[in-house]
């Protein structure tokens, strides 16, 4: 979900309902609103030649949406072996159960009321199917369950809402919390230096093909929001609505709910390190 959307700062390439990498396929689901961009990015994962698939994210609870996907898979001569899921927002995982009923697959994600069979995912494990490797990466922050799933044959990452393909994501508070946000995207960034994690596969909007372009863009824009809103309650701002009235101004208002959870997250963490 994004707090603000068309932030220039980092590369992006056109929106994909396709192919993005050797190894990874986008099905767009149809649901744009000023929250998902131009909807959720719903992946297919799958090895060169192999007849098993993996779908992170199958999104909303929309009937046409889901069935596209499976048709995705088929006509590729593959089966939907096993569905992910990045965190638990509605735009991502209301349809993970009837997608299940389609398919027939397991549903896996780290919150267990999310889960269908009786696998979870835990943080640093690998998942393989079908020769597919998948690293899971811890990402806490937008949500307290966000995960990303790196794809190291790709040079690639699936971020969920963690990093979007265009603006900047929550924190949704108080589930979220900005001090684990920025750890994660610190993570990312290693993954970046130490891994060669070339391109970021988001939630919402465009492939990004400079993942640490992207990841640095974050943490640039992270510190100075965290700088405007301690600014904001030096001057007299008391609320989190006046924080937001003030800060996000060049916000289209219609993001504004979102910029005040993520007021929140950071009005807590200035208090947390003794800075307000």
């Amino acid at each position: 979900m994004t707090e603000a959307s068309g932030l220039p700062g980092h590369p992006r390439v056109g929106m994909i309902d396709g192919p993005a990498t050797e190894r990874a396929e986008c099905v767009l689901a149809p649901n744009p609103s000023p929250m998902t961009l131009d909807g959720t990015n719903t992946w297919i994962l799958a090895e060169p030649g192999s007849e098993q698939a993996v779908i992170v994210d199958p999104g909303p609870l929309h009937e046409g949406h889901l069935r596209k996907v499976v048709e995705r898979v088929e006509s590729a001569g593959r089966r939907v072996a096993l569905t992910l899921l990045t965190h638990g927002h509605h735009d991502h995982a209301e349809g993970a159960s009837r997608f299940a009923e389609l398919t027939g697959s397991p549903v896996r994600a780290l919150d267990p009321a999310l889960r269908l069979g009786d696998e979870g995912l835990a943080p640093g494990r690998t998942i393989t199917v079908g020769g597919l490797e998948l690293r899971v990466v811890s990402t806490p922050g937008h949500t307290g369950d966000s995960l990303s799933f790196q794809l190291p044959a790709d040079r690639s990452v699936l971020t969920g809402d963690t990093v979007l393909g265009r603006g900047t994501t929550m924190v949704a508070h108080p589930d979220g919390d900005l001090g684990d946000y920025l750890d994660s995207l610190r993570r990312l960034r290693s993954l970046t230096v130490d891994d060669g994690v070339t391109t970021v596969l988001p939630g919402h909007g465009p492939v990004l093909q400079d993942a640490q372009g992207a990841v640095d863009y974050y943490l640039v824009h992270r510190a100075k929001r965290l700088a405007q809103v301690e600014t904001a309650v030096e001057d007299g701002c008391r609320t989190a609505q006046e924080v937001v009235a003030r800060v996000y101004a060049d916000v289209d208002r219609a993001l504004w709910p979102a910029a005040t959870q993520s007021v929140r997250a950071q009005l807590d963490y200035l208090r947390d390190h003794g800075l307000i």
